[in-house]
């Protein structure tokens, strides 16, 4: 079903592509860098969640200007290339984190606002990301859940969504891990907006000051609520699509794909200005 907001720009059209998350938007080119549909982009993203565009196949120059054209202060840019190649991204270990849910940025006091993603090489199998829209999981709780969980607060730690990928580390990895230090966040984050979402994911520790396994059940019972088939979009991938992402309001991950495959996305990011609360 096509849906088209009140506001929308003349030339710039809206489909939703599930009820609760992810909108497709059709622009031209040209006028998408220029930065003319800009504010309504970013209202749309953090209302959606997810914004993507089929097949733009943008230069990277064009991302970066695209990407530029969304922020809200000043900052630099580069393009990050997402792959397990490491030929081409010094950090293929480290990524292989993102096949498991996860917020970026919960190790810092104010996380990016989102990332843009295009596609440049692509993996015959698999390689599709998924997005969870964290503010609907969070409205769709009971207001019994919502009163329980509103002052609870979470360690995050770096070395716990480590051990998702190599579970039993050497005393130098896990060392490693360690210089990144505990981060205690909000498990409701209420936003500047006044809407809420759930704070989750795979660097989730524990809950503080609740018993430990208590605490594990709690946050996997969120989890898996979280990523209900109603909060989930799929993005299946086709070369040159561009994906946008709220990442204040939303979790992905990607699935699993051939790690010689040769898949590459090529990132980049919009810096955050609001810290979790």
């Amino acid at each position: 079903m096509t849906m088209t907001s009140p506001a929308t720009e003349p030339g710039l059209q809206r489909t939703d592509l599930t009820p609760r998350i992810a909108s497709e938007l059709h622009a031209d080119t040209d006028l998408l860098v220029s930065g003319v549909y800009s504010q309504e982009i970013r209202a749309l993203l953090e209302e959606r969640g997810v914004v993507a565009f089929r097949e733009l196949n943008l230069s990277d120059e064009q991302q970066i200007a695209f990407t530029q054209t969304l922020a809200t202060q000043t900052q630099s840019y580069e393009i990050t290339k997402i792959t397990m190649d490491p030929l081409e991204n010094p950090k293929a270990d480290y990524i292989k984190g993102a096949f498991y849910w996860h917020i970026d940025g919960t190790m810092l006091r104010t996380p990016i606002f989102a990332s843009v993603m295009s596609s440049r090489r692509l993996s015959e199998t698999g390689g599709q990301t998924e997005f969870s829209n964290t503010y609907a999981a969070y409205d769709a709780l009971s207001d019994e859940d919502k009163a329980a969980l509103e002052n609870l607060r979470v360690v995050h730690m770096f070395e716990t969504s480590q051990r998702y990928i190599r579970p039993e580390p050497s005393y130098e990895e896990l060392q490693k891990w360690q210089e990144f230090q505990p981060n205690t966040l909000p498990l409701v984050w209420t936003h500047r907006s006044g809407r809420k979402s759930l704070v989750l994911g795979s660097t989730a520790s524990h809950v503080e000051g609740m018993d430990l396994r208590e605490g594990w059940a709690l946050l996997t019972r969120l989890r898996d609520w979280a990523t209900r088939p109603e909060f989930v979009y799929r993005h299946e991938w086709k070369l040159g699509d561009l994906v946008i992402w709220d990442n204040t309001g939303t979790m992905h991950r990607a699935l699993p794909y051939a790690m010689d495959s040769g898949r590459l996305m090529y990132r980049t990011q919009i810096a955050g200005d609001e810290p979790f609360a």
